[in-house]
């Protein structure tokens, strides 16, 4: 199997390692657009007493999956997983909360690049219901 096929590990692509690592797989990328899947298992960091995941986690969850489309491509090109970090949140929309046990996709649209900063847009989904939505700004290190 090519080491840089799709579906693939989050885990190669970002610097996160558990419990801060909070997506699972990306699924698919063309360097501008991407999906990652996140499962939310009983162990997941963010949860409440209730098993509803934390607002925060979902907006990490965004910036993570938008560090794996970019690792993929770094990888791709024959280079390091560049570090980045997330440096603000233009807009962010809960609709529904997540859960434990909920299966997640994340879908990733970056909306423009300028001089190592990345604006993008994430919508979190479970199955066909959009639970959140955001715009995020995303500096990543040359």
């Amino acid at each position: 199997m090519d080491e840089f096929a799709l579906p693939h590990d989050a885990s190669q692509l970002v610097p996160h390692r558990p419990p801060m690592l909070l997506i699972d797989r990306l699924l698919e990328s063309d360097g501008t657009k991407g999906v990652v899947e996140a499962g939310i298992g009983a162990d997941f960091l963010f949860l409440d007493e209730q098993g509803t995941v934390e607002t925060v986690a979902l907006i990490e969850m965004i910036a993570q999956s938008y560090a794996a489309m970019q690792g993929f491509v770094d990888r791709n090109q024959g280079g390091d997983v560049r570090q980045g970090f997330l440096v603000g949140v233009k807009t962010f929309v809960e609709h529904l909360p997540a859960r434990r046990g909920d299966k997640l996709q994340i879908e990733l649209k970056t909306v423009a690049e300028v001089e190592g900063f990345a604006i993008a847009e994430g919508l979190v989904r479970r199955d066909k219901d959009i639970l959140a939505h955001a715009e995020i700004t995303i500096w990543i290190q040359k």
